[in-house]
């Protein structure tokens, strides 16, 4: 059994996603990160950073103690190397899907999530702010465009560098994106949407978040952390 400490953003849907696909046995662990509840300290002995999504496995393959993981990229990871499964088990095909894990996690996560931050939360709209990161994210999502030209996947078959990108496609429309522009993606986009594993993922979050809102308390949860938050004593 693997715990899931879980909230509906893009990076707990990479989580979810690759659990469906794999079938294995999980246990959602809501982690309301609009309400404060990733600084808790039992959250924080799992995810030091204070960032959803994290895992504990309850059957690690070294027979061991539970191990816990931190950072969605480390997780898909993590297990695909368990299950051996969405990840490429050749030299060249495993370093082809981990580039591309890693340039989601480097660019296309944190650039679209400025995107996300300055276009719809920031308290005053910023020109050259908006402009520089809606213009990044169109930059990425064509990289991935002409990838997607002449493969079906990013990596060969379906794998972790998908699960990793899909999420962060999914609110392209909050991003200033349209898929028109963008054909290759759109029909890589469409193909995984409408996956059962894709389906059933989202299905569940809209179970675990039913009133996705961002007011005045989630706001000093989400944006309003510095230093101190770390050093305060548990």
């Amino acid at each position: 059994m693997i715990d899931l400490y879980y909230w509906t953003t893009p990076n707990g849907h990479k989580i979810t996603l690759f659990l469906e696909e794999a079938g294995l046995p999980y246990r959602i662990v809501p982690v309301n990160i609009s309400r404060g509840a990733q600084f808790e300290p039992e959250f924080l002995c799992i995810s030091p950073n204070n960032r959803i999504p994290a895992i504990v496995d309850h059957a690690p393959g070294d027979g061991g103690a539970p191990l816990s993981i931190f950072e969605s990229g480390a997780i898909l990871l993590y297990l695909a190397d368990k299950t051996r499964r969405f990840i490429p088990q050749d030299l060249r095909g495993r370093n082809e899907a981990l580039q591309w894990l890693f340039w989601q996690m480097a660019g296309l996560g944190p650039m679209a999530g400025q995107n996300h931050h300055f276009t719809q939360y920031a308290p005053e709209k910023i020109g050259y702010a908006i402009e520089r990161y809606v213009k990044e994210t169109s930059r990425l999502y064509a990289v991935l465009d002409k990838r997607l030209a002449d493969h079906e996947f990013i990596a060969g078959d379906y794998s972790i560098a998908d699960m990793a990108c899909y999420p962060w496609i999914v609110p392209h429309e909050r991003q200033r994106q349209s898929l028109d522009d963008f054909p290759h993606l759109k029909r890589w986009f469409e193909t995984i949407k409408t996956r059962p594993a894709t389906e059933r993922a989202y299905a569940l979050a809209r179970t675990v978040n039913t009133a996705p809102s961002v007011d005045a308390d989630a706001r000093k949860f989400l944006f309003g952390q510095d230093a101190a938050t770390v050093r305060r004593p548990a």
